[in-house]
């Protein structure tokens, strides 16, 4: 059974905005701190944004900073990474985790999704 589920992504030009969605059916998401990841073929996985268990966001990218927030839905159990502005450095794939605390290095979390694709392109 997944315990996390991403959706949202997609292709989108420059500038555009997209709402990433990170969902569970089996665990209270409100009570785990929860982070967005992305990687790139390539590339190291490099952490975004997290938010805590008592709505505090930490940054990992400052690129991000000004741009992309991270919200709670409590109702649907869900954890939200508003991106706007995007630009072309963007792209990736997004993955949600959650875990005991922000941390930076995705493999410490308890439970982490499969991803969903971001493409940032004219």
């Amino acid at each position: 059974q997944q315990e996390l589920v991403e959706s949202g992504g997609g292709l989108v030009q420059p500038g555009g905005s997209l709402r990433l969605s990170c969902a569970s059916s089996s665990i209270p998401l409100d009570a785990f701190f929860v982070a967005w990841f992305r990687q790139v073929p390539g590339k190291e996985r490099e952490g975004v944004l997290c938010i805590s268990d008592r709505d505090e966001e930490t940054y990992f990218e400052d690129s991000v900073k000004g741009r992309f927030t991270i919200s709670r839905d409590n109702a649907e159990n869900m954890v939200h990474l508003q991106m706007n502005n995007l630009k072309p450095e963007d792209t990736g794939v997004y993955f949600c985790a959650a875990g005991g605390m922000c941390r930076e290095l995705s493999g410490v979390y308890y439970y982490e999704g499969t991803g969903t694709e971001v493409s940032v392109s004219s």
